[in-house]
């Protein structure tokens, strides 16, 4: 079993995860994002009928709006509390998404090839090694598939919104739920990219107002979050 995960982060979901999805709890901000998220993995593929992998599923919130959408979703996590509040939600919302307690580097190596789509959200900045987990997710992946990342920017002011702001402050995520050396540049992500057999056909910022509890795309605003859409190559190419 892959060992790239931190016991502390998994304690830390694991300690919440009754609240996934009370939308005025620890989550709200992510329910909040999620329209936008949602909104930026559609401009590159259609999720009718895909089949979807999202890995570092958590409670369940991507998944559920990814599967409402027609996807036949598989979600991955490794804090098991958090699944279990993700399965149990199936049965209030009648959708259908397969939940596995498992590594994507042990999944991607039982199915090789097998996904249309990977997401990998908000999830790279809370595991010692991003770069094992984003080579599993495109070994997963299909030739021609989508891999979409977004993570944190380690900026200064990603460290006083995302952090100071938003867990001490504002306390619209818990406290201790991000670190800020784990944050990763753009410029270091695509770095990684350019080694993988992959294109790189977007990276967008999103900025997130909470005082209206929305998030819009911005392309020019990488500071604090930001995505990234990556396309595997096909084996012609």
């Amino acid at each position: 079993m892959s060992n790239n995960h931190s016991q502390a982060e998994l304690d830390q979901f694991n300690s919440q995860a009754a609240f996934w999805w009370d939308k005025d709890g620890p989550f709200k901000t992510l329910h909040q994002i999620n329209p936008c998220r949602l909104a930026y993995i559609e401009q590159f593929t259609a999720l009718k009928d895909q089949k979807v992998l999202d890995v570092g599923c958590g409670g369940g919130i991507l998944s559920e709006a990814m599967a409402a959408q027609g996807a036949k979703v598989t979600g991955l996590d490794l804090a098991e509390d958090s699944l279990k509040t993700a399965k149990m939600h199936l049965y209030e919302s009648e959708l259908k998404v397969d939940y596995q307690l498992q590594s994507i580097e042990d999944h991607a190596s039982a199915n090789p090839e097998q996904y249309d789509v990977v997401t990998c959200l908000e999830m790279l900045e809370h595991v010692p090694d991003p770069e094992s987990i984003i080579d599993a997710c495109l070994a997963a992946l299909k030739p021609d598939g989508w891999l979409i990342l977004s993570t944190l920017n380690r900026t200064p002011k990603a460290m006083m919104l995302g952090i100071v702001a938003a867990e001490h402050v504002l306390r619209i995520v818990p406290k201790g739920t991000h670190h800020y050396a784990q944050f990763i540049k753009p410029s270091e992500m695509v770095a990684a990219l350019k080694t993988k057999d992959v294109d790189i056909k977007d990276l967008s910022g999103m900025r997130y107002n909470p005082f209206t509890g929305t998030a819009t795309l911005d392309k020019q605003d990488l500071d604090i979050n930001y995505f990234l859409a990556v396309q595997k190559k096909s084996k012609q190419s």
